[in-house]
C-alpha cells in the first residue's frame, strides 16, 4: 500500500473541492509498476521460469530488477551449498535515450546481481530496437515480461483500484499512461464492482496514439520530456478506448509547456518535486478543468514515479 495524500491548497488553485496524490513513486519497487511485475514474475516463476527479459523505458525495468535481486537473495542465502535452481536471470532492453539517472540505477542493479555461485544474473543491454531485442531473447527460452501484451499484468494491478476505491468520495483518477495496462484494471475493476468512479489518460505531445481516439492533437511537435511514455502502438488501445468512455472519462495530451507549468504548481503548493511522468496527471485535470469536464467528488493523481 503506497500513501494517498491529500491536498486542499493545490486543490483551491486548481478549482477543485477535494484532491487526493496517490503517492505510487513511494512505491518499493519505484513506481507503480511495482505492482505489476512481482505478480508476473511469481506467477511464472511458481510455473518453472527461470530466465526473464523485459525491454523498457526504465520502470518497469527497475521494478522487475529490484524484485528479482530480492528474490535470488533470499534463493542463494546458503553459500555452501546455494540452490541454483532456484535462481532467476533477467535480460533488460533498453534504448539509447533512457533516462541517464535510469540507467545508472539498472546498471548498478546489475553490477550487484552476483550471487554466491559469482555470476551476475541481471544484465542490461542498450538496444536501437528493444522489441526486436526482447523477441530474440523470447525465442531462445526466456519468459517475456512485456505487459502490454500479457493480460497477468492486470491483475497486479487490481491492489491499486481496491486501494483508489477506499478514497472518500472518489469520482475520478486521472494517470500518464503509455501502454494502457494499468488504465485498463483499473477501469475494469470499476466497472466490475458498479464504482462510478471516472479514469482519464494523459499521453504527451510525441506519444499519443490512444488520445486520438478521441480528438487528434494539434499542438507542438516535440519531444516529451516526460520520457516513460513511449508505446506508438499497444494491443491495449481496442480495449482500452471503450472502456475509457464508459467510465465517463477521457483522454488528453499534455505538451512540454503544460507538464513544466504542472510542475511548478505541484511544488509552489505541496513542496513536492515529482517527475515530469508523474505531472501527466496534473495536465490530464488541468486540460478537464479547462475543458469543464463534469467530474463529481474527489479527484485523484497517480504520482507513478519516474
Amino acid at each position: 500500500m503506497t500513501p494517498t495524500e491529500h491536498y486542499p491548497d493545490l486543490a483551491k488553485v486548481l478549482g477543485l473541492s477535494d484532491l487526493y496524490l496517490k503517492r505510487e513513486d513511494l512505491h518499493p519497487y519505484g513506481s507503480h509498476k511495482g505492482r505489476s511485475l512481482p505478480t508476473m514474475i511469481e506467477h511464472y516463476y511458481n510455473h518453472g521460469d527461470r530466465h526473464f527479459a523485459i525491454s523498457s523505458s526504465g520502470n518497469a525495468a527497475l521494478a522487475a530488477a529490484l524484485y528479482i535481486a530480492e528474490l535470488n537473495k533470499k534463493n542463494s542465502t546458503n553459500a555452501e551449498n546455494p540452490d541454483l535452481s532456484s535462481l532467476v536471470d533477467l535480460e533488460i532492453f533498453v534504448g539509447k535515450n533512457i533516462a541517464p539517472h535510469k540507467l545508472e540505477k539498472l546498471t548498478s542493479l546489475a553490477q550487484n546481481s552476483t550471487c554466491s555461485t559469482g555470476q551476475k544474473r541481471i544484465k542490461v543491454t542498450i538496444k536501437d530496437r528493444t522489441l526486436q531485442a526482447l523477441s530474440e531473447a523470447v525465442e531462445s527460452g526466456a519468459r517475456s515480461l512485456r505487459q502490454s501484451t500479457d493480460d497477468l499484468a492486470l491483475v497486479g494491478y487490481e491492489s491499486l483500484a481496491k486501494e483508489l476505491s477506499t478514497i472518500k468520495n472518489i469520482g475520478s483518477v486521472f494517470i500518464g499512461t503509455s501502454s494502457g495496462t494499468t488504465a485498463q484494471a483499473l477501469a475494469e475493476y470499476f466497472l466490475k464492482n458498479k464504482l462510478p468512479i471516472q479514469v482519464h489518460i494523459v499521453q504527451t505531445s510525441s506519444c499519443h496514439p490512444i488520445s486520438n481516439d478521441f480528438e487528434n492533437y494539434d499542438g507542438p511537435m516535440e519531444k516529451s520530456i516526460a520520457d516513460a511514455i513511449v508505446s506508438q502502438t499497444t494491443q491495449r488501445r481496442a480495449k482500452l478506448v471503450p472502456l475509457i468512455k464508459k467510465t465517463g472519462g477521457y483522454s488528453w495530451t499534455a505538451t512540454n509547456e503544460e507538464i513544466e507549468t504542472s510542475l511548478k504548481l505541484v511544488s509552489t503548493h505541496t513542496n513536492l518535486n515529482i517527475s515530469n511522468n508523474s505531472a501527466l496527471s496534473i495536465v490530464g485535470v488541468m486540460q478537464a478543468i479547462y475543458r469543464d469536464w463534469k467530474m463529481q467528488g474527489s479527484v485523484v493523481c497517480l504520482i507513478c514515479g519516474e
